[in-house]
Order: structure tokens, then sequence, then C-alpha cells
């Protein structure tokens, strides 16, 4: 048993009680009592003095690209498309351990800026059983994961971006998918492995394939993710090729409703967003990767405001080499703002944002996103009483607005992650020699 006790405690719950001093109970892997005040006594707990911290839900990461860890600093002043056709080449030459290797890494950073479940959506599959790959580094990490099986079509001879060394044929796609879904989805209430139908976008994905992977997807239970409305030059390449926007080609295709999201959703007017929001299908926002490509800047607000659940993502981490899911929180209200005004989001509104609002893209708001008992014991503890943040009255203004705090302790299931600002499941320093390594092997080779 595990107590916070004495710490500022934002809890989501449906009142979204905020207690200036209260405590969190852990036993195993739930939440077993939130509350204000000093905690109970139990015996043999593990008490831990939460005195000038701020206990939050654990974050949702809606949206990456784990294995771009080890390609990071690259085509740093390329649009999308061209950062895509350099990148290419090396990544049509990644394997297992490299896969493994940037996994460990990126799962890792994530853990140090509060996230505890992650979905990463991998798309290149030039050799090897690389989502098993990722899916060994997320246990040995400890994260919570919901893999996106990606997949590729459509390439350059095809009228398609990405190269023929790197796309697959579909057939083989649909049964690698169904073979993955058999092999390590995890439908249980506590689960940690759920994995995701995710064809990879409008320009590297046949529209068969992107059908026949939404009746996959349906036919085995399971939820759906791709690229949508990223940049004008993909608006331009729909309009070409299929007369309509993507948002109207996906959703000619059967990709919209509540077990949908996609990612980045920057160019949609207000017809798709008055859709999206009926059809409650979700947006993984991804502030800084899209600002990173020049790509523009999504409509938040206004798809919250039409019901659409919007969650926030680090992306690739070749282009948002920080790969931090905190700085998403900031990047997120900046942005709105700046587009917005400054009443167009609010900081409780991208917390929850994080937290519940990505529980609820991957289909889990009923077991993690927020501080309840019976919940899922997924959180981090977040020491605010260091200078950057000292005389901040408002504690989640401190740590959305502020300098990113240490992070004192995430717990994952009950699990402790990180402790006193470190990953305590991985060797750092060993696993950042490992992702140079790898890097110059990537590079040597293409």
């Amino acid at each position: 048993m595990i107590v916070i006790d004495g710490a500022a405690v934002v809890t989501l719950d449906r009142e979204r009680r905020e207690l200036t001093t209260g405590h969190v109970v852990v036993d195993g892997n739930r939440i077993v009592a939130v509350g204000p005040g000093p905690a109970p006594a139990y015996e043999g707990a593990r008490v831990i003095d939460g005195g000038g911290c701020l206990v939050t839900p654990g974050f949702v990461n809606t949206h990456q690209h784990l294995y771009q860890w080890v390609t990071r600093g690259l085509a740093t002043d390329a649009t999308l498309f061209g950062w895509l056709t350099t990148l290419y080449p090396v990544w049509a030459r990644i394997d297992e351990e490299s896969v493994h290797v940037a996994a460990q890494g990126a799962l890792a950073q994530l853990a140090r800026t509060g996230c505890t479940t992650a979905s990463d959506h991998h798309y290149v599959f030039p050799g090897g059983d690389l989502l098993e790959a990722e899916i060994l580094a997320a246990r040995e990490v400890g994260l919570r994961f919901h893999p996106a099986r990606g997949s590729m079509d459509l390439s350059e001879k095809d009228g398609g971006l990405p190269p023929d060394s790197v796309v697959q044929d579909r057939d083989e796609i649909l049964l690698a998918t169904e073979a993955a879904i058999d092999r390590w989805h995890d439908p249980s209430p506590e689960s940690m492995l759920q994995i995701v139908v995710a064809p990879c976008s409008p320009f590297s994905v046949t529209g068969e394939l992107m059908w026949e992977a939404a009746e996959l997807a349906r036919r085995k239970g399971v939820r759906l993710h791709t690229h949508l409305a990223e940049t004008t030059d993909e608006a331009d390449w729909c309009d070409d090729k299929f007369g309509c926007t993507p948002s109207e080609y996906a959703a000619q295709l059967g990709w919209t409703g509540p077990d949908v999201w996609f990612a980045h959703g920057i160019h949609f007017d207000d017809a798709e967003i008055k859709r999206l929001g009926q059809t409650t299908t979700g947006v993984a926002h991804c502030p800084s990767s899209n600002a990173r490509l020049g790509a523009g800047i999504a409509r938040v607000a206004d798809l919250r405001a039409a019901g659409c659940p919007v969650g926030l993502g680090v992306d690739g981490a070749a282009s948002n080499e920080a790969g931090s899911l905190l700085e998403e929180l900031r990047h997120a209200l900046l942005f709105a703002r700046a587009r917005g005004g400054p009443q167009a989001l609010g900081v409780r509104d991208v917390l929850e944002m994080a937290t519940l609002d990505g529980a609820r893209i991957l289909g889990r708001e009923h077991e993690i996103g927020s501080l309840e008992v019976g919940k899922l014991a997924d959180l981090a503890v977040w020491r605010l009483d260091t200078l950057p943040h000292a005389g901040i009255p408002d504690p989640i203004a401190a740590l959305i607005l502020g300098t990113p705090p240490p992070l004192e302790l995430l717990l994952v299931n009950g699990r402790p992650v990180v402790e006193h600002d470190t990953v305590i499941t991985i060797d750092e320093p060993t696993l950042a020699r490992q992702v140079t390594h790898t890097q110059h092997r990537l590079l040597a080779t293409t």
C-alpha cells in the first residue's frame, strides 16, 4: 500500500474536486481513498510526504512514433512532405534492435514527463517483428501501452509518398494486423496492452485498405487511428486525387465514430468540425510537432465546443525532439490563445485534455484519467516548492505555465516507474549511449 499525504490534489472526478491539502491511497493497482486532510493510518503502508507537491492523474499520450527517437534532429527546417522524403530512406533500415532502443528511450522520456498511458503509431515494417520490439520496451519501462499497428500500401510508383521499400501488400497488412490483435490485445478492465488498427494516412494508404482496416477493427472490437488533415499539402493532394477534403474522404470510408481518432486535425472547416463533434470522433492534438513542421494550429477550442474529444500527443520524436508530454499541455494552451484569444483555453482545460479526454479517446475513461476510488492507480506527483514555482498560488497554473517541475513520483498500475525525477525501471545513462550508437548505425548505412 502507498499513501501520498499532505499534497494538493486535483482529482478530475465528476465534481472536479481540487484539494488544497489532501491524500491519495493506493492498494495494489487501485485507488482506495482520495480525500481532504491527513490520510488515515494504514499499518505497513509506504507513506510519501506530499508537502509542496501536486498530485494529478497520469497523462495519456494519444499519438507518437516511438521508433523515431533514434532519428531525431534531422531535416530540422523541412515541411512535412520534405521531412518525410528525407527520413523514409533512414527508416527503411530500422530493425528489432533499433526499434527496441528507440521505444525504450521515448517511453522513458514520456514517463519522466508525467505520462502513464502511451499510444504509439508504428507504420514502417521493413523487416522483423517490430511491434513486439516496442511492446517489450513498454513492459520494461512500465507504461500502459496502446500500440497502433500501422501500415502503408501506397508507394511512389502508385502515386503515394513512401518509397517502395517501406510499404507492404494489402493482404499481408490485414493478416499481420489481425495476428497482432489475436496475439497481444487484452480487453480486460486492468489491461496494460491494447492493440489499435492504424493505416498511416490518405497519401500512403489505398482506399481499399482504409475500408478493410475499419471492417477488421470493428469485427475484432478494437479502435481505429490514422493521420488526417495535418497540412495544406495533404488537403491539396486529396482534392486532386479524390475531389474532396481529407475529412470527407475518411468519412466515405467509414472512418468516423467514437472508436476513431485522428492525429493532428489542423485543417478542418466549420462543417467538418460539426460532423466530428456529432459523431464524437476524436483528435490527437500535437501542438509542438505541428509548430516544428509549420503545419498550423488546430482549432482545439472549436473542436471541444462541438463535442469532439481532443487529447494530446507528442507525435514523432523526429518532429518533436523533446518528446515531453508535459510540454504539450503548455503549448496547447499558448497556441490556442495565440489563435483564439486569452479565453480560448484554460489551464484546467488542457489538464483535462491530457487526462480524461485522452482516456476517452482510448476507450479507458472508466479506468484511468481521474483520481477516484476504484480507478486504476495511474498518477503523478509533481514537486512545486522549487524556486521556479514558489509563490504561484494556483498549483495547476504552476504545473502548466511554469517550467517543467521535478516529478517526485509516477505510479502506473500502482507500480513506481519514476522516483525523485529519475526513471527507476531502466538505466538511463546506459540507454542514452545505446540511443546514440543506434542513430550512428542507422545513418552510417543510409
